[in-house]
């Protein structure tokens, strides 16, 4: 017999809104701000409820931007980072794939030794190699390019690691019968894997897609023009001004508008991301 504990619950609930309540408050906070005059919250007089400038701020952030630091409209570096986020994210995913299936499913001289090359390329973050990376960006003259933004970030050891490990539970008996019904190593591929994997694949989607959209080293080496900045170095340059006053509501509303696009995704595919995450049975 269960019991019913009529406050058995409190305290985690508790915690649970405190929690809440701590991540939610600067979200808040930066709502609230974007909607009031600068001169409001420069003095320290912002009050805690929305202002009577949200359209304006937002209309003059998204096509016009601060005209001071940035010089680009913030809805063309929030073009830039999707651009981007969707570039990386889909790059790693379908050179991942297809690695792990070349690992897994076919036969071929030194097959491990090239799988733990890859494992091994986890402790070489961008950081790491940041300088070798950007000297062969240059010599490619894919500076400022889209190009130079998501190709050098799309090799990912973890998401083939994550779909080797899925793909050897696939069943041999699902192998043999593609077999046998005449499907070639492509057909199979299409036919079978990619139906399996679309959970995995959501999940990865989103996960990279934060990561692509997160970017600010990267970025900030190998874009010099304002049209190509992505969002997060739009917001560095918002706040980081030496001789005149910091906009801070257009800076609050580029933040709020930086958050609209990894939410979005996360809200789309949460079941489908959820589900790639706990799901084991094929």
């Amino acid at each position: 017999m269960v019991e019913h504990r009529r406050f058995g619950n409190l305290l985690p609930h508790l915690v649970l809104i405190a929690g809440v309540i701590v991540v939610a408050f600067p979200v808040y906070l930066a709502i609230i701000a974007s909607t009031h005059d600068n001169s409001v919250i420069a003095n320290g007089q912002m009050p805690l409820y929305p202002g009577g400038h949200a359209l304006e701020t937002y209309w003059n952030t998204i096509m016009s931007g601060t005209g001071k630091t940035t010089r680009e409209p913030v809805g063309s570096m929030l073009l830039s980072s999707l651009i981007m986020a969707v570039g990386i994210a889909l790059g790693k995913i379908a050179i991942s794939i297809i690695s792990a299936y070349a690992i897994v499913f076919f036969n071929f001289p030194f097959r491990m030794a090239t799988f733990w090359t890859i494992f091994i390329t986890l402790m070489l973050p961008v950081e790491v190699r940041i300088f070798p990376t950007y000297k062969i960006t240059s010599d490619l003259h894919m500076l400022d390019s889209y190009s130079g933004l998501i190709l050098p970030l799309i090799a990912s050891a973890t998401a083939t690691l994550l779909f080797r490990q899925f793909f050897m539970t696939v069943p041999k008996e699902l192998v043999e019968a593609s077999k046998m019904d005449g499907a070639g190593p492509i057909r199979f591929f299409f036919d079978t894997l990619l139906p399996l994997s679309v959970t995995n694949i959501a999940a990865l989607f989103v996960i990279l897609f934060i990561y692509g959209w997160n970017q600010y080293l990267w970025p900030l080496l190998i874009t010099t023009r304002d049209d190509m900045q992505t969002i997060v170095i739009g917001i560095k340059k918002i706040i980081d001004v030496k001789d005149a006053l910091t906009e801070w509501s257009v800076a609050m509303a580029t933040a709020v508008l930086a958050m609209l696009p990894p939410v979005a995704v996360v809200v789309l595919l949460q079941r489908l991301f959820v589900k790639g995450l706990i799901e084991t049975e094929k």
